[in-house]
C-alpha cells in the first residue's frame, strides 16, 4: 500500500526546502516518526493493535496522508508563484488544473511540428522522391507512437510527479540507466535548442532580411559563400543565445505566457500550406523559375527570363545576357554552356492536379555543388569542359542520401515527452498522457504524411530539390505553396523556432536540476543548486555553454542528426523499460493503460536502434559510449538507490532462472571452481578476529567463485539480534576494505558448534552452494579454557568430509600477506602427498593470478617411498603439469624406512600423558589447580631423585609451551607431565620397574583403544583421585600413534629441509581419527607436521576432481 506512494527519492531533504519542487520522499517502511500520526492511533478500539502502533500505521492514517499527497510540477508554475508571491504573505492560489487538450494535446503538437516541417520538408520530398520520404515519415512516426504505447503503460503505473521521462526511465530501469539516459535526454533536448535558434537564424538571413549578413556572401562562390553563411549563423546564434538565456533567467513566466502565441503561429502556418494546396487545384500560384538547358538558375540580378528580347522591334540583350556574357553587345564572348543552350522558363508550383506527382516519385540524390537540374530536359554540353560561373546555378550544398535524411528528418517527430513533462498540472494524468499524447503523434503523422504526398504533388522537382529557394526569387520554398501569402510561413514559422527555442532552455536545465538533486551523479550535484525560488541558475549556465557548442557547428543539418541520436536512446530506454517491467510481471505493474504489450514495446525498441545506426553509425557509437560511461560513473561512484527498477527485478529472475539450471545436475570439472565459506570468528567487539582470512579470500578470488563471509554467535536470536547486526555491518565493512565480493551471513545458536555447523549445512542456495570452506587453525587450543576450540575445529573436518566439501586450513594466518603487500621473488611449495582431487594443484595456479603472489614461482614435491621408482614418477608428474598447463617444477623426495626414535616415543608418550591428564580431571577449574598441585607437590622430590637432569632435558624434546603467560595453571600442569616423561620407556632400554608392574587391563584403559572407552564409561566423574593421576606416568605409549608420531615428524624433517625459505607451504591435511578419543592426540600430529613453517595451508579435498588435462 505504502509503496503506491510517489517516491521522488531525493538524496538529500535540504534539496525539497528549497523550493525544487519535488515532493517530498516516501519512505519504503511503514514507520513513522510524526507525533501527530501518532496520535491518531490512540483509542480503546484498537487494544489489540497498540503495541505496534508505533511501526504499523491505521488504515484512517494511510487515507489521510494520501488524499492530502500533493504532487507539485517540477517547472516554471512554482517559480512563476514565487515572482508574484515575493515579499508578501498572501497564500498562494493553486492554479487550476488543466485537461487532455490543453495540458497534453497542443503542447505535444507545438514541440513536435517544427523547423523541419519549414526548412527541410520539401528538400527532403524532393531529395528522397515521395516513396522514400514517405517511408522515412512512416518509420519515424511507427517509432514515436509505439514509444508512446510504452510511456502510456509507465506513466499510468501509478502517480508520476514532473519531471517525466526521466523520472519513468530511473524509476523503471534504476539509476544506473536512469542518469545514463536521462543525461543522454538532457543533451538531446539543449542541441535542440540549438537546432531551433539555428533554425531561427536561418530563417532571419535567408528569407527576411538577406541584407542583415555581417560576412557578405555577394560574390563569393564555392567554400568561401558556405563559410562566409556558417560565421553568420555562428554571430547571430551566439546572440540570440545568450538573449533567450537571459529571458530564460530573468522571468520564465513571459516564456509560458507566450507559448499559446508561438502555438497559434504554427497551426496558422500549416492551415496556409493546406490551404495554398487547394487553391492550386483551381488557381497555381505564378511562382516561375528559370531554366538553362536544364540547370536550374539562382533568380537573382535579372527580371527577364531570357536571353533577349524585342524592345521597339530591336533586339536586346536582357540582364541574364549580361550575368553570362563579357559585354551587353549580341556579338560578345559568352559562356558556351549559355551559348549553348536555350532558356526555358517553367511553372515552379505546377498544381496538385497537374501530374508533377509522377515526376517527383523517386528519389534523385545528389553530390555536393551539384547543379540542380529539370528532369526530362536535354541539355549540350560540352565533354571536358569545366563549368563556370557557378554561382549563377542552383546548386546542391551538401552530399545527400537515404541515411542522412533519415537523420535530420528525425528531430521533427521529437517532442512526444511534453504532455508526461507537465503531469504535475494535470487534472488527471493517467488519463491525460495516454490520450493526449496518441492523440498528437496520430495528428502530427498525418501533418507529415498528407505534406510528403502533397508537396510531390504540388511543386516542380527541381524547385523542392532547392533547399534555400534560390530559384523562386529566395522565397521560402513551402511558402510558395501557402494561401494567402508566403510571409505567413515565414513569419509564423520564425517565431515557432523562437518559441521552441525558449521552451528547450527552459526545460533542460530544469531537466538537469533533476538529475542532480536525485544524487545519483555526484559530480552533478553543484548543477541542482539555484535561485531562492528554485530557479536552476547553474544548470540554466551548463546548458548555455553546450547549446553554444551546436551553435558552432552552425549547420542546421550536422546538428540534427546529434539531438537524433540522444532522443532515439531516450525512447529506445522507454521502450526496454516497458518490455521489461510486463515479461517480468512484477506484482507493482498495474499499468491503468491496457493497450499495449511487450511485443510492440521490442519492436519500439528495435525500431529505435536500427534509426540509430541508419542515421548516423558513428553518432550512434558515440552516443552510446557516452551513456555506458556515464552508467558505469554511477555504478561505481554514484549514490546507491533503491527504486524497485526494473532491471533488479530482471536480475532477480535471471538468478532464480540460472539457479534452476545449475540444480540440473553438477558442474563438470573444467566449470568447477571454488565457492568459498569463509568461517571467521568476532572478537569481545564484534571485530573479525582474524582479518587476514578475508584477505586471503581476495587472493584466491581469480576463480570468480561465490564467496559467503558467516560468523557464529552465541545465543537466542530474540536476545541477540542486535549484536548479529552489527556483525554484519562489520563483515560487510571488512569485505569492502578487502575488496571481496560476496555474501556475508550471520547465524546465532545456542552454542558455537551448532551455528558453525548450520553455517556448514544451510550456506548458499540451490546449485550456488559453497563447495570449499576457509577456516583458520585454532591458535590457543593448548589452553584449558580454549580447550573447546578445538574440538569444535575436528568437528568441522569431520562435517565437511561428510558433506563432500573441500576444506582450507591455514595456519599461522597472521603472517600470511594483506592484499596491499608484494612478493617479488620467492616459492610457492606444494607436498603432494596424497591424491585428493587435485586443489593442491589448482589453489597455487589461482594465488598467483593475484598481484600478491604473482612473481612467486611453483614448486611440486612429492614423496616416493622405498618401492617407487622416483626417476619415473618425476617423468609422469612432469607429463601431468604439462597436460595440465601448469608451470612449475618437480622434485620427488625420497624417505626411506628408518627406525623408530627414541625423541618419537617421547614425543608420543608426552602427547598421551597430557591428553589422558585433561580426560582424567574433569572438575571444576578450582578443584582441578588443588589436585594439580598435590600432584606436583608428591611428584618432584622423586623426579630429581631419578633424573636430577630432567628439566634440562625436556626443554629439547617437548614442544614450544602453546599458552600465553595469562595461562599460569595450564603451564604448570604441562610443566608436571613434561617432568614425569623424560626417561620414557624405548626399545633399546629396558623397561622401568614400575612399567612391569603395572597389569595389562590398566595398560588398555590408558591407551587410544575402544577398551579403554568402555572400561571409562563405568567410571564415576567425581572417582578421580591423585593416585590414579600419579599412574599416567607409568604407562607406555600406544603403538598405532607411535607410528602417526613417527610419520609426523619425518614429513617435517623433510619439509623443512627443503621449503624452510618458501613463502607459502601446500600440504594435505591428514583426517582426524574416527575414534573420537584420539582427538586431542590428531592435534599434535598436526601441530608436529607444520612446526618451524611459517606459512602453511593445509588442504583437504572435497571427494572429486576439480582440474582435468581435456579441454
Amino acid at each position: 500500500m505504502v509503496n503506491n506512494l510517489t517516491e521522488c527519492e531525493e538524496a538529500e531533504g535540504a534539496a525539497n526546502s528549497q523550493g525544487d519542487g519535488n515532493p517530498k520522499e516516501s519512505s519504503p517502511f511503514i514507520n513513522s516518526t510524526d507525533p501527530e500520526k501518532n496520535q491518531q492511533y490512540d483509542g480503546k478500539n484498537m487494544a489489540l493493535f497498540e503495541e505496534e502502533m508505533d511501526t504499523i500505521p491505521m488504515v484512517s492514517s494511510l487515507l489521510s496522508s494520501l488524499a492530502n499527497y500533493s504532487n507539485l510540477p517540477q517547472g516554471s508554475k512554482e517559480h512563476e508563484e514565487a515572482e508574484n508571491n515575493e515579499g508578501s504573505r498572501k497564500k498562494p492560489v493553486q492554479a487550476p488544473r488543466m485537461g487532455t487538450l490543453m495540458g497534453v494535446y497542443l503542447p505535444c503538437l507545438q514541440n513536435i511540428l517544427g523547423v523541419i516541417l519549414f526548412l527541410r520538408m520539401t528538400w527532403m520530398v524532393g531529395i528522397g522522391g515521395v516513396i522514400e520520404s514517405f517511408i522515412i515519415v512512416l518509420m519515424c512516426c511507427s517509432t514515436t507512437m509505439l514509444t508512446a504505447i510504452s510511456m502510456s503503460a509507465i506513466a499510468t503505473n501509478g502517480v508520476v510527479p514532473a519531471g517525466g521521462s526521466y523520472y519513468m526511465i530511473s524509476r523503471s530501469l534504476g539509476p544506473e540507466f536512469g542518469g545514463a539516459v536521462g543525461i543522454c535526454f538532457y543533451l538531446g533536448t539543449t542541441y535542440a535548442g540549438a537546432m531551433y535558434i539555428l533554425g531561427c537564424i536561418e530563417i532571419l538571413l535567408v528569407y527576411i532580411v538577406p541584407q542583415g549578413a555581417i560576412f557578405k556572401m555577394e560574390g563569393l562562390e564555392g567554400a568561401e559563400a558556405e563559410a562566409a553563411m556558417l560565421n553568420n549563423m555562428r554571430v547571430y546564434g551566439t546572440l540570440v543565445l545568450s538573449f533567450m538565456a537571459l529571458v530564460v533567467f530573468v522571468g520564465v513566466k513571459y516564456v509560458n505566457k507566450l507559448a499559446l502565441v508561438f502555438l497559434a503561429c504554427v497551426i496558422c502556418s500549416i492551415l496556409a500550406v493546406y490551404a495554398g494546396v487547394i487553391k492550386t487545384a483551381f488557381e497555381p500560384p505564378i511562382f516561375p523559375v528559370c531554366v538553362l538547358g536544364n540547370r536550374t538558375l539562382v533568380w537573382k540580378g535579372f527580371d527577364v527570363c531570357a536571353k533577349v528580347i524585342e524592345r521597339e522591334n530591336v533586339t536586346v540583350t536582357t540582364q541574364l545576357w549580361r550575368l553570362f556574357c563579357d559585354s551587353e553587345f549580341l556579338n560578345a564572348t559568352c559562356d558556351s554552356y549559355f551559348s549553348g543552350n536555350n532558356i526555358t522558363e517553367i511553372q515552379g508550383i505546377p498544381g496538385v492536379m497537374s501530374g508533377t506527382l509522377r515526376d517527383n516519385l523517386f528519389g534523385n540524390y545528389m553530390e555536393k555543388a551539384q547543379f540542380i537540374e529539370k528532369v526530362g530536359i536535354t541539355a549540350a554540353v560540352e565533354p571536358d569542359s569545366i563549368p563556370t560561373n557557378t554561382n549563377r546555378y542552383v546548386l546542391a550544398d551538401v552530399t545527400s542520401f537515404f541515411t542522412m535524411l533519415v537523420g535530420i528528418y528525425f528531430p521533427s517527430v521529437t517532442g512526444i515527452m511534453a504532455g508526461s513533462n507537465r503531469s504535475g498540472d494535470l487534472q488527471d494524468a493517467q488519463k491525460s498522457i495516454p490520450i493526449g499524447t496518441i492523440l498528437a503523434i496520430t495528428t502530427t503523422s498525418i501533418i507529415y504524411m498528407s505534406s510528403v504526398v502533397l508537396f510531390g504533388a504540388c511543386i516542380e522537382g527541381s524547385v523542392l530539390r532547392d533547399k534555400f529557394g534560390e530559384a523562386v526569387r529566395g522565397n521560402l520554398v513551402i511558402g510558395t505553396l501557402a494561401w494567402p501569402s508566403p510571409w505567413v510561413i515565414v513569419i509564423g514559422s520564425f517565431f515557432s523556432t523562437c518559441g521552441a527555442g525558449l521552451q528547450s532552455l527552459t526545460g533542460a536545465p530544469r531537466l538537469l536540476q533533476a538529475i542532480a538533486r536525485d544524487g545519483i551523479v555526484p559530480f552533478l550535484r553543484v548543477f541542482g543548486h539555484g535561485k531562492a525560488n528554485g530557479e536552476p541558475t547553474w544548470a540554466l549556465l551548463l546548458t548555455a555553454c553546450i547549446c553554444e557548442s551546436g551553435i558552432l557547428i552552425a549547420s542546421l543539418d550536422n546538428v540534427a542528426p546529434i539531438l537524433s541520436m540522444f532522443f532515439l536512446m531516450c525512447y529506445m530506454f522507454v521502450n526496454l523499460a516497458c518490455a521489461v517491467q510486463t515479461l517480468l510481471r512484477t506484482p507493482n505493474w498495474r499499468p491503468r493503460f491496457k493497450f499495449y504489450h511487450w511485443t510492440l514495446s521490442f519492436l519500439g525498441m528495435s525500431l529505435c536502434l536500427s534509426l540509430m545506426f541508419i542515421c548516423s553509425w558513428y553518432y550512434a557509437i558515440v552516443a552510446m559510449v557516452i551513456a555506458s560511461c556515464i552508467y558505469k560513473y554511477i555504478e561505481f561512484r554514484g549514490a546507491e538507490k533503491e527504486w524497485g527498477d526494473g532491471i533488479r527485478g530482471l536480475s532477480l529472475s535471471a538468478a532464480r532462472f540460472a539457479l534452476m539450471r545449475l540444480e540440473e545436475g553438477p558442474p563438470h570439472t573444467k566449470n568447477w571452481r571454488p565457492q568459498i565459506l569463509v568461517l571467521v570468528s568476532m572478537d569481545s567487539e564484534l571485530h573479525v578476529d582474524q582479518p587476514r582470512l578475508l584477505s586471503l579470500t581476495s587472493q584466491l578470488k581469480a576463480g570468480k567463485g561465490l564467496t559467503i563471509v558467516g560468523a557464529a554467535l552465541e545465543g537466542t536470536y530474540l536476545d541477540n539480534l542486535p549484536q548479529g547486526q552489527q556483525v554484519e555491518q562489520s563483515l560487510r565493512k571488512l569485505m569492502e576494505t578487502e575488496k571481496v565480493k560476496g555474501f556475508c551471513q550471520v547465524v546465532i545458536s545456542s552454542n558455537k558448534r551448532d551455528a558453525t555447523s548450520h553455517l556448514v549445512q544451510a550456506g548458499g542456495l540451490g546449485g550456488l552452494q559453497h563447495n570449499t570452506v576457509l577456516a583458520s587453525w585454532p591458535r590457543n587450543w593448548k589452553q584449558a579454557e580454549d580447550h573447546q576450540s578445538w574440538r569444535n575445529f575436528i568437528e568441522l573436518v569431520r562435517e565437511t568430509t561428510a558433506a563432500s566439501k573441500a576444506l582450507l586450513v591455514p595456519k599461522n594466518i597472521s603472517a600470511f600477506p594483506s592484499n596491499g603487500e608484494r612478493f617479488t621473488e620467492g616459492h610457492i611449495d606444494v607436498w603432494w602427498i596424497v591424491h585428493d582431487g587435485g586443489m593442491l594443484m589448482l589453489l597455487p595456479f589461482l594465488l598467483r593470478q593475484h598481484k600478491v603472489w604473482r612473481k612467486c614461482k611453483m614448486r611440486i614435491f612429492t614423496v616416493a617411498q622405498m618401492d617407487d621408482n622416483s626417476i619415473q614418477m618425476k617423468k609422469d608428474l612432469t607429463t601431468f603439469l604439462y597436460h595440465l598447463r601448469i608451470d612449475a617444477a618437480v622434485e620427488v623426495v625420497e624417505m626411506h624406512d628408518s627406525d623408530i626414535s627414541a625423541y618419537t616415543y617421547e614425543k608420543t608418550l608426552v602427547m598421551e600423558q597430557r591428553s589422558q591428564i585433561l580426560k582424567q580431571i574433569n572438575l571444576t577449574k578450582t578443584e582441578r589447580e588443588r589436585e594439580i598441585q598435590s600432584i606436583t607437590d608428591s611428584s618432584r622430590g622423586s623426579i630429581r631423585r631419578k633424573n636430577p637432569a630432567a628439566v634440562t632435558t625436556q626443554l629439547s624434546v617437548t614442544e614450544e609451551p602453546a599458552a600465553s603467560s595469562k595461562e599460569e595453571k595450564p603451564e604448570e600442569e604441562e610443566q608436571l607431565i613434561h617432568d614425569k616423561s623424560t626417561n620414557p620407556p624405548t626399545p633399546a632400554t629396558p623397561q622401568s620397574p614400575s612399567a612391569d608392574a603395572e597389569t595389562p587391563g590398566t595398560t588398555v584403559q590408558m591407551t587410544w583403544t575402544e577398551a579403554k572407552c568402555d572400561g571409562e564409561k563405568a567410571k564415576p566423574v567425581g572417582a578421580t583421585t591423585p593416585e590414579a593421576i600419579k599412574d599416567l606416568f607409568n604407562m607406555k605409549p600406544n603403538q598405532s600413534n607411535v607410528r602417526r608420531m613417527h610419520t609426523a615428524l619425518r614429513l617435517n624433517e623433510v619439509i623443512m629441509k627443503k621449503s624452510q625459505e618458501a613463502k607459502l607451504v601446500l600440504l594435505n591435511m591428514p583426517g582426524p581419527p574416527k575414534n573420537r578419543s584420539g582427538d586431542e592426540n590428531y592435534m599434535e600430529f598436526m601441530e608436529v607436521l607444520t612446526e618451524g613453517l611459517n606459512r602453511v595451508l593445509l588442504v583437504r579435498g572435497g571427494g572429486r576432481e576439480v582440474i582435468t588435462i581435456y579441454s
